[in-house]
């Protein structure tokens, strides 16, 4: 996912970059707007939680069968998995990378790549997202 907006980058590879305001660019990632009304329809409430990644799982994947609604919902999937860390996992702050990818930093410095794990949920369901976030946490 690249962000223009939030600056041209020269590099394509190279640390992420934190930003000044965490909390706007956190409320900018966490929108997932095609994710959000998905699990409405199927009567999940996305409340930033652990929990709703479990009931993200359960959902009945019937966005796998329209090519176009795949990509965006794999890519807010990993946004909202980015979202739950971000707001759960303490030292944990979104960071976009050179190529313009947003990324978790994790207290410890590693980065977790959370779109590419939301778009191979939203393909194929696997890893799941509650385990994806048991591995970042624990990190």
């Amino acid at each position: 996912m690249n962000i223009p907006f939030l600056g041209h980058r020269h590099k394509k590879n190279g640390p992420a970059v934190l930003f000044a305001d965490p909390e706007s660019v956190a409320a900018l990632l966490s929108e997932c707007e095609l994710l959000r009304s998905q699990a409405a329809q199927a009567g999940v409430r996305l409340d930033d939680t652990p929990a709703s990644l479990e009931a993200l799982d359960q959902m009945v994947p019937r966005w796998r069968d329209d090519a176009e609604t795949l990509p965006w919902l794999g890519n807010d999937a990993g946004l909202y998995l980015g979202t739950v860390v971000v707001r759960t996992v303490p030292g944990a702050v979104w960071a976009i990378r050179a190529d313009g990818e947003p990324v978790v930093r994790l207290a410890s410095g590693r980065e977790a790549e959370v779109v590419p794990a939301g778009q191979e949920w939203a393909a194929s369901g696997v890893p799941e997202l509650s385990q994806l976030y048991a591995e970042i946490a624990e990190s």
